[in-house]
């Protein structure tokens, strides 16, 4: 039995403006990286707009964070206790 996925993806256009030689040398980076500027550019998209969702995830961690104890602290500690090493 033979089994067939097909994958479709809808692309959009947009218009970039940029220096002619600034397009030309990250054309070249691109190619001699085995990719292309358009696919460059897409990734780079994908982690720009990731970015925000992650960051915010990682602030309501770490505001979870701040609202967990180790339980009842029965002793403060010495700074000598703190640095010992063993």
């Amino acid at each position: 039995m033979r089994t067939t996925l097909i994958v479709l993806t809808m692309l959009k256009n947009i218009t970039l403006s940029a220096e002619t030689d600034e397009i030309e040398l990250a054309r070249k980076k691109a190619k001699s990286e085995g990719t292309t500027l358009n696919e460059t550019f897409r990734r780079w998209l994908r982690d720009y707009g990731r970015a925000q969702f992650d960051k915010t995830a990682f602030q309501s961690a770490v505001k979870d964070m701040r609202k967990a104890t180790a339980g009842k602290i029965t002793r403060r500690f010495t700074r000598e206790e703190m640095n010992e090493r063993r």
